[in-house]
């Protein structure tokens, strides 16, 4: 291990308390600092020699550019009634139909997710759809992709990961975010594959990404895509 991540800590700029992640990496031979889209908060990376006070007062000497960069942030989308968010990357309404009985349900054609319920109940009901449509479309994506290989699946789980998008064990159990549901299609397509072409080979050697192009092809777009905007997905919600 060349990294270890520490206990999230707090850190105050200018009266504002910021979420700070710190991490030590051996192989830095420097302190850097990012904003991280994802949390909102703040990533410090320690080499191994520097002390804690060391980075801290490091980040401090960075409060004004930490600041600029967290009001330039995208909002946050949290799911509510006419909340606008994507699915398999198109961007759909959502629309609260307290009085329309059963949970949630997709109009295809006008690009609505409706959820029924109480307004309480509206953001917990639609995380459950769409875990369950992630569950849907990526199963059904990864055992295809698994046969095509001539490899069986042991398990599949749907998680809200921070640090990947989906990771595949020695023994066959794969595990993926389930906000890929809000990204394109082909995005969500080259993920599964990359996981499942893990199957054979648990590297990143050239044979993995023949299979990878083999089960995914034309897939630079996909990649491109996901490193570019892939953060933002953890906005909504």
């Amino acid at each position: 291990m060349t990294r270890a991540k520490m206990q999230t800590n707090t850190v105050e700029l200018d009266g504002q308390p910021v979420p700070l992640d710190i991490q030590i990496n051996a192989r830095a031979r420097n302190i850097s600092v990012r904003v991280d889209e994802r949390t909102g908060g703040v990533e410090l990376v320690l080499p191994r020699f520097v002390a804690k006070a060391e980075g801290l007062a490091f980040v401090r000497e960075k409060t004004q550019w930490i600041l600029r960069q967290l009001r330039d942030l995208p909002p946050r989308v949290p799911f509510e009634d006419e909340a606008v968010i994507p699915y398999l990357g198109d961007d759909h309404v959502i629309a609260h139909r307290p009085e329309e009985r059963g949970t949630v349900w997709l109009e295809p054609d006008a690009r609505t997710i409706n959820v029924a319920g109480d307004t309480p109940h509206v953001p917990r009901r639609i995380t459950d759809w769409l875990k369950k449509q992630a569950r849907h479309e990526i199963g059904t994506r990864a055992h295809a992709a698994a046969a095509a290989l001539d490899k069986r699946i042991l398990k599949i789980q749907i998680r809200d990961t921070r640090s990947r998008w989906g990771s595949c064990s020695e023994e066959a159990r794969l595990s993926f975010s389930w906000r890929l549901i809000l990204a394109p299609a082909d995005v969500l397509a080259y993920v599964v594959a990359h996981e499942v072409a893990h199957l054979v080979e648990l590297n990143h050697s050239d044979r993995f990404w023949r299979l990878v192009d083999r089960l995914c092809p034309d897939n630079e777009p996909a990649k491109y895509w996901l490193k570019r905007h892939g953060a933002s997905l953890h906005r909504f919600g």
